[in-house]
C-alpha cells in the first residue's frame, strides 16, 4: 500500500516537473484520420493497429486481424564522424535508407531512443508515399544508465524520475505532440509530426548488467507486487521486475491520452534471460533473470511480447553447454542457438516473443568463438549474409513474432572489449574505423572510409593517377622502382613497382615499419642485415599463410597487456627485451583466463591471429570481391592496405601510436610524426636479400622513405550496400511473412 502510494505521488511530481520542461502540451487524442492507416477501436475509443493475440502479433488491414510477423532492421542514430548522442542523420539520409530498408524485404524499423524530429518526419512522408507498403517502427526509450550506475539501483528516485521523464517525452515525440529542451547527448526540439499510426510498439530499456539487477533485488526485500491501472508485477516478481511493470504502467497512461494502445515490451538479453544455463562458465552470466511473465497487462488490450537480444557467440554456453547440444539444423549440424531459441519459446507460453537482435558482423577482427563458424567477427560480408541469413531462417522455424537484425549501418564509434584498451583517446574513436573492432562493423549498409572504393587493391596502378594525396617514394633499394603510399580513416595503402615480376612462390617481400625509438633491429627475416633503428612492426607479402602483419615481441601490446599486466597470456621473458629479434604473429584475445569462484570451472587464456592479409580483390564488381582483401599482385605490381591498429596506432586521426610503456595497468601511446616504411625482398632459393646494404654496416634508416599525415578531426566515407544486403533480401523475401517455414 505504501509503496503503492509512493508510486501515485512520484508520477505526480513529474508530471509537475515536466510541465516546467515544455510548458505542458495538452495531450489530445489523435485518430488515425489524414493518413493512409486503418485502424481498430475499441469500445473506450482507443485506436489500436497492432495487437497480440496468443503467441502471436496480429495487424489490422481494415478489415480483420492478420498474422504479422516482424522482420526488419535496427537503425542506429549516427553516421561516421559522430557520437550517437549527436543525432546528425539528415532527412535526405533517412529517405534514402527507408527506401532500401523496404526494397531489403523489411517491414520494421527499430530504433533505441528518441531521435530528432526529423526521423519522425521523414518516416511518416515516406509512408504517405508508400500507402501499401509502409515502414511500420519499434519506438525505444534509453534507459538512464548513468544514473543506474551512479546509484547501483534502479528503484532508487534518481533513477525512476529520469526514466519517466524520458518516457514521457517519447510518447511525445512518437505523437508530434512535445517540445524537448536542449540536454546534451539527447534528441531535443519541437515535434510535430504524428507518427504514432505507423508504431508496431514500444520496447523500453536496454541491456541489463546483471551485477545492477541483483543489487536492486537485494536493496528492496519483501516488495509488494506493483499494481498499477494498466500494467502490473505478479506474484512472485522480483523488485527489478516491478521496476519494469512500473515503467510500461506510465508509458501506458500517457499513452492512452494520446488515443492509442500499442503492443508493450522490454529490452532484454541473455544474460539476464529467465533460464538457466548449467553449462556456462562465466557465473555473472547466470547470476539473475528478468523474467517477462513476471508482468502482465490489465485493461490493455494491445498486449505484451518479449524482446530478447539473441546472438549465437554470447555467453559462453552457446559453446559449452552440453544440455543444448541436442537440436539439430536443416543442414543435419548440432545447432546450440536453435535449441537455445525452443527453450526460450518454450518459457514464454501465449506471449510473443520477438529477437530484436541477432546476426554478425563482416570485420577482420574477432571478439568471440563459436560453433558452426558463427563467430562474432572475422568474416567477409558473403559470410555475415549467408549467417544472417541462416540464424533468420531459425528464429521463424522456432515460431517467434519477429527478427530484428542487428544492424543497418556501421557504427564508427563502437568499441569492443579485446581492442577497447588500445583505442585512444576514447572520445576519437568516431573519426577512424578499426576494422579489428568488430562491434563498428554489424551493418548491412557499409560506411567504408574514404579510399575503400576509389582505389580498388586489385594489383593495378591505373586509379592510384587519380589520387591527390598520395606520396610517391624513391625506397633507395635495388629492385624497387617507386613505391606510393596514401591513406584514408582505416588504412594505410602501399602499391610498389618492382624492375621485374613478383612471384610470392619464389620471394617474399617484406615492408618494415618504424614509428618510434625501440623494436627490432635485427631479425631472422633481415638475414645478416642490422638496422640503425628498430622496426615495431613487419608486414610480410608471400604465400596464403605467410601473408601477414607481425609485431615486434617486446612491443606486442596484446602479450603486454593479457600478460604482463594481468598475468593471463603466457610471456617469454627474453622475448620482452629490445630488440628480441623475433616477429610475433598479430594476435587478439578472445578468452580471458576464468578460475574458480568466478567461473564454475577453469578456462584457460586463447588468442588468435589477427594480422593475416587475405590476397584477392576489393572491387565489388568482381565475382572475386572479398570485404576482407588486404592485398593482390600483377607483373611487377604488388599493392596493399594494411589497418592501422595492425601497424600500432591508437589514433591515427591525432598522430598517436601506441609505446612500449605500461603505467597504472594500463597501455600507454604517444604522437608520432609519421611511419618510416624499409622494404626488401628475399629470394627464396638463394635466401639473398634485395636492399638493405651488403650487411656490412647497420643500415640508416633515414634514407629510407616516411610516410607523413596531417591530423583530422572530420572524415568522409563510402556508404554502399554490402554483399550482405543482397543475401539477407533474398533470406526475407524467401520467409514471405514468416509463415511459410513455420
Amino acid at each position: 500500500m505504501k509503496r503503492n502510494i509512493k508510486l501515485r505521488v512520484s508520477l505526480t511530481i513529474v508530471i509537475a516537473l515536466l510541465i516546467g520542461y515544455f510548458g505542458w502540451q495538452h495531450f489530445r487524442p489523435l485518430s488515425a484520420e489524414g493518413t493512409h492507416v486503418r485502424s481498430a477501436k475499441l469500445n473506450n475509443g482507443m485506436n489500436v493497429k497492432f495487437r497480440t493475440q496468443g503467441d502471436q502479433i496480429e495487424l489490422y488491414d481494415g478489415q480483420e486481424w492478420q498474422s504479422f510477423f516482424a522482420k526488419g532492421v535496427n537503425v542506429g542514430a549516427t553516421v561516421p564522424g559522430h557520437d550517437p548522442g549527436e543525432l546528425n542523420i539528415d532527412k535526405k539520409t533517412f529517405m534514402r535508407w527507408f527506401s532500401q530498408i523496404q526494397e531489403l524485404g523489411a517491414n520494421v524499423i527499430r530504433i533505441y531512443t528518441i531521435h530528432e524530429p526529423v526521423f519522425y518526419e521523414a518516416l511518416v512522408e515516406f509512408n504517405e508515399a508508400h500507402p501499401d507498403s509502409p515502414l511500420y517502427f519499434i519506438q525505444g526509450v534509453w534507459s538512464p544508465e548513468s544514473q543506474m550506475i551512479k546509484t547501483h539501483d534502479a528503484l532508487s528516485p534518481l533513477v525512476t524520475k529520469e526514466f519517466k521523464k524520458e518516457i514521457i517525452y517519447a510518447v511525445g515525440a512518437v505523437y508530434g505532440d512535445v517540445n524537448i529542451p536542449e540536454e546534451t547527448g539527447k534528441a531535443q526540439g519541437r515535434y510535430k509530426t504524428n507518427a504514432g499510426p505507423y508504431l508496431l510498439g514500444w520496447s523500453i530499456g536496454t541491456e541489463w548488467d546483471p551485477v545492477l539487477v541483483q543489487a536492486t533485488d537485494k536493496a528492496h526485500p519483501g516488495m509488494e507486487p506493483f499494481k498499477g491501472d494498466y500494467f502490473r508485477a505478479k506474484a512472485g516478481a522480483t523488485p527489478f521486475e516491478n521496476m519494469l511493470a512500473e515503467m510500461l504502467d506510465t508509458l501506458a497512461a500517457f499513452e492512452t491520452k494520446q488515443g492509442w494502445q500499442h503492443p508493450y515490451a522490454f529490452t532484454n538479453w541473455v544474460s539476464t534471460d529467465p533460464l538457466e544455463h548449467p553449462g556456462e562458465i562465466d557465473r555473472a552470466e547466470d547470476l539473475v533473470s528478468v523474467d517477462p511473465m513476471h508482468i502482465e497487462p490489465v485493461n490493455w488490450q494491445a498486449g505484451y511480447f518479449a524482446s530478447f537480444h539473441a546472438y549465437p557467440y554470447y555467453p559462453e554456453f552457446f559453446r559449452s553447454d552440453e544440455t543444448i547440444k541436442n537440436v539439430k539444423n536443416d543442414k543435419g549440424e548440432i545447432d546450440t542457438y536453435k535449441a537455445y531459441l525452443r527453450l526460450l519459446k518454450e518459457h514464454h507460453k501465449d506471449v510473443p516473443i520477438m529477437v530484436t537482435e541477432y546476426g554478425v558482423p563482416a570485420s577482420l577482427g574477432i571478439g568471440h568463438i563459436t560453433g558452426l563458424g558463427r563467430n562474432q567477427g572475422g568474416h567477409t560480408e558473403e559470410e555475415q549474409g549467408n549467417i544472417d541469413a541462416d540464424l533468420l531462417r531459425e528464429i521463424v522455424q522456432e515460431n517467434y513474432a519477429g527478427a530484428i537484425l542487428f544492424m543497418w549501418q556501421d557504427e564508427w564509434f563502437k568499441r569492443t572489449w579485446n581492442t577497447q584498451d588500445f583505442e585512444q583517446p576514447v572520445d576519437r574513436r568516431k573519426y577512424w574505423l578499426n576494422v579489428l573492432t568488430n562491434e563498428k562493423l554489424f551493418g548491412l549498409v557499409g560506411m567504408y572510409s574514404s579510399k575503400d572504393g576509389p582505389l580498388l587493391i586489385d594489383g593495378k596502378l591505373d586509379d592510384w593517377e587519380k589520387i591527390k594525396d598520395k606520396k610517391k617514394f624513391d625506397p633507395g633499394v635495388p629492385g624497387w622502382k617507386t613505391m606510393w603510399v596514401t591513406h584514408d580513416e582505416a588504412y594505410v595503402y602501399i602499391a610498389a613497382e618492382l624492375d621485374q615480376t613478383f612471384d610470392p612462390e619464389k620471394q617474399i617481400m617484406y615492408i618494415g615499419a618504424d614509428t618510434m625509438e625501440g623494436g627490432n633491429r635485427h631479425a631472422k627475416e633481415l638475414g645478416d642485415r642490422t638496422l640503425g633503428e628498430g622496426l615495431e612492426t613487419l608486414v610480410t607479402i608471400g604465400k596464403t599463410l605467410e601473408s601477414e602483419v607481425r609485431i615486434a615481441s617486446n612491443y606486442d601490446f596484446t602479450t603486454r597487456l593479457w600478460g604482463t599486466i594481468n598475468g593471463m597470456a603466457p610471456v617469454e621473458e627474453e622475448e620482452m627485451r629490445d630488440d628480441s629479434g623475433v616477429f610475433k604473429p598479430w594476435r587478439l584475445i578472445v578468452d580471458m583466463e576464468f578460475s574458480p569462484p568466478a567461473a564454475k570451472i577453469y578456462r584457460p587464456y586463447k588468442d588468435l591471429p589477427a594480422g593475416q592479409l587475405k590476397r584477392g580483390t576489393t572491387d565489388p564488381s568482381s565475382p572475386d570481391y572479398n570485404s576482407l582483401t588486404m592485398w593482390q599482385a600483377q607483373g611487377n605490381v604488388v599493392e596493399m592496405r594494411i589497418p592501422w591498429m595492425l601497424l600500432g596506432f591508437a589514433d591515427p586521426s591525432s598522430l598517436r601510436a601506441v609505446n612500449y610503456v605500461e603505467k597504472d595497468g594500463k597501455i600507454q601511446n604517444q604522437k608520432v610524426d609519421g611511419i618510416r616504411l624499409v622494404p626488401w625482398i628475399v629470394d627464396r632459393a638463394t635466401n639473398q636479400v634485395t636492399g638493405l646494404g651488403d650487411g656490412s654496416a647497420p643500415v640508416d634508416l633515414s634514407k629510407m622513405p616516411k610516410y607523413k599525415w596531417k591530423p583530422w578531426n572530420s572524415v568522409q566515407y563510402e556508404e554502399r550496400l554490402k554483399q550482405s544486403y543482397y543475401i539477407m533480401q533474398k533470406a526475407f523475401q524467401d520467409i514471405g511473412d514468416g509463415s511459410q517455414t513455420k
